[in-house]
């Protein structure tokens, strides 16, 4: 099972940008999916999480400017970010939380990561 993460780029503060993020591999079930990300020399931090069910997760700080989604027929979740502001610059990865029909293991997968940067 792989992630792969898509649409980071560069804008002005105020603006947006979606993030997307693809699941392959043969998958058996997913547990959760999640946005991550990275601030230069920080720890990596959970943006927001979306369970099978369908409850989400946001970190405080993007409460209400960012919204999980996913597709599940196309096996991709998204981060719609609206509202940006320099102190969301970071690297965000994807990760999910996903068995594979193969290993019938649970396994925490991550994707490699996307940067976002926005300019004051």
């Amino acid at each position: 099972v792989q992630l792969q993460a898509f649409g980071g780029g560069l804008v002005q503060a105020g603006g947006s940008l979606r993030l997307s993020c693809a699941a392959s591999g043969n998958i058996f079930a997913t547990n959760y999916m999640a946005w991550y990300r990275q601030h230069s020399g920080n720890e990596r931090e959970l943006v927001a999480k979306l369970s099978s069910v369908g409850s989400t997760t946001y970190a405080d700080s993007v409460t209400g400017r960012f919204t999980i989604s996913r597709d599940i027929a196309k096996k991709s979740i998204y981060l719609q970010m609206d509202s940006l502001k320099p102190e969301d610059t970071a690297v965000y990865y994807c990760n999910g939380k996903m068995m594979s029909a193969g290993t019938r293991t649970w396994s925490h997968v991550w994707g490699r990561g996307t940067q976002v940067t926005v300019s004051s």
